[in-house]
């Protein structure tokens, strides 16, 4: 099977435990990670804004409660499981009527050139097979001063850090995930994929080699995470 519908059958299958797992593990500091990047994603004017991968829709909720009135988002994946969970989560929030949802891949978006004034996706272009192509479709379906902010797990640089982050996202994670989930195979993906995405100047410069000018990004929570902002 390839890559990609083994992410995606991965994804549909723990998609009833995600949103509790996801929480709980990161100990909700994920919430604090989105609010930054909400600073970088609204702007208080109507906008149009594609989250892709945006799983159970908690930052394709986010944006559209905070976004400017008149605004619009897309929420994008390819996980129909994952996405199952975000009109009844929006419908809570009162902002169902600024979400649509689509089924779509995030390295062959189906929108036109420059449809949106924002690209996002927080926590899941790790998972692209063709990371350079996703952020060429990014690239492509901005509007020309659009904006792509990208939030990514990150492997923290500090020694001692970087052993508790080892100890528990690399032993105690998968054991807690397979247990609530019943996939400990999924959790045992999830710290490999962080493990295994680029260094984030070669990150950077991905960005760069697919059109984006003022690349730059930040680290939040002694490098647990990282947002990477590109403009076009």
């Amino acid at each position: 099977m390839p890559k990609k519908e083994k992410i995606q059958e991965m994804f549909d299958g723990i998609a009833p435990s995600y949103d509790k797992l996801n929480h709980v593990m990161s100990l909700n500091v994920d919430k604090l990670w989105r609010k930054h990047a909400l600073k970088e994603i609204v702007d208080g004017t109507p906008q149009q804004i594609l989250d892709v991968a945006c799983g159970t829709g908690d930052s394709t909720i986010a944006i559209a409660a905070a976004a400017g009135s008149g605004s619009r988002v897309i929420g994008a994946d390819i996980s129909e499981g994952m996405m199952a969970l975000v009109m009844e989560k929006a419908a809570h929030e009162g902002v169902h009527d600024r979400i649509r949802l689509q089924v779509a891949d995030g390295e062959n978006l189906p929108y036109e050139e420059g449809s949106f004034h924002r690209v996002t996706c927080a926590f899941g272009i790790r998972n692209f097979e063709h990371k350079e192509k996703g952020l060429q479709e990014f690239y492509r379906v901005l509007k020309p001063g659009g904006k792509a902010v990208i939030l990514e797990l990150s492997v923290p640089r500090n020694k001692t850090v970087r052993w508790l982050y080892d100890l528990y996202f690399m032993h105690i994670l998968p054991w807690i995930g397979g247990l609530i989930s019943g996939n400990r195979a999924a959790y045992q993906y999830l710290p490999a994929s962080v493990h295994a995405f680029p260094s984030p100047q070669a990150f950077c410069a991905m960005m760069a080699d697919a059109g984006f000018s003022r690349v730059r990004h930040k680290a939040f929570t002694f490098g647990l995470c990282r947002m990477f902002i590109g403009e076009k």
